[in-house]
């Protein structure tokens, strides 16, 4: 059995180090989108960044351990399963690990008063799973890197 994500990505001596993977595999993912969403997502990820720079790695932090918990039966089942790679286990299973995460952001922000977070986040939740489910890749290669 693979050790828990909770024991090894949320310890506190490595902690910061997966904050700042986490916050770089934002800005790659924002920035690799192109076209008309692409714009609106870069957009609305500069809006909130304008609204306050401790924004994002605030989310971070305190989105972090209810992604880790959503990842927890993905990763142990991958432990299981003897595959390659993490980001391509998690790919192969796109839409419900997408659902999954997303289920954490939907109930941060139905928790926030915070109306410019929440137009912002409401404008770009019907393409958030899409945009997810891009991101596990480099996503399980964070987590693979980190908890290993």
């Amino acid at each position: 059995m693979v050790a828990a994500l909770n024991e090894t990505l949320l310890d506190p001596s490595r902690l910061p180090a997966v904050v700042a993977d986490v916050q770089e595999l934002i800005d790659a993912e924002v920035s690799d989108k192109s076209g008309a969403s692409g714009l609106a997502l870069k957009g609305g990820y500069g809006a909130v960044k304008k609204v306050g720079p401790s924004i994002v790695p605030d989310a971070v932090e305190g989105l972090l351990p209810g992604f880790v918990a959503r990842l927890e039966p993905f990763w142990q089942d991958f432990g299981t399963a003897g595959a390659a790679g993490f980001g391509e286990f998690l790919t192969a299973r796109g839409d419900e690990v997408a659902d999954a995460l997303l289920g954490v952001t939907d109930e941060k922000i139905e928790g926030t008063s915070k109306s410019a977070v929440k137009k912002v986040y409401s404008s770009l939740r019907p393409s958030a799973k899409k945009n997810v489910v891009e991101a596990l890749p480099r996503l399980g290669a964070l987590v693979q890197k980190h908890a290993s």
